[in-house]
């Protein structure tokens, strides 16, 4: 799904290619996290990047339903090539944004 916005309002990860089934549930947890944004994913092979305008939450608890089995959110920075915007972490989710939420 791609938008009108212009990349330097988008956020989000950018997945290292060498697991699709990681990039596959990465792509659709986002879509699910994000449901009132609209999801850029921009597919090169080597690399997938998975964006949305202004703020992108990931979570773990959606990661792992869509990956079907236990996996730390911490261990995703293993498949990360890159990012765009700023991010926070925790044990349970990454947002990737550009402004914070005071």
């Amino acid at each position: 799904m791609t938008d009108n916005h212009s990349a330097t309002h988008l956020v989000g990860p950018v997945i290292r290619g060498f697991d699709p089934d990681l990039a596959e549930a990465v792509m659709a947890a986002v879509e699910r996290d994000n449901p009132d944004l609209p999801v850029t994913i921009d597919d090169q092979g080597g690399y997938v990047r998975i964006h949305t305008p202004g703020r992108c939450v990931l979570t773990r608890a959606t990661l792992e339903d869509e990956l079907g089995y236990t996996y730390p959110i911490t261990r995703l920075e293993q498949a990360l090539a890159s990012f765009s915007g700023r991010v926070l972490t925790s044990d349970d989710s990454i947002e990737w944004y550009l402004e914070r939420n005071n």
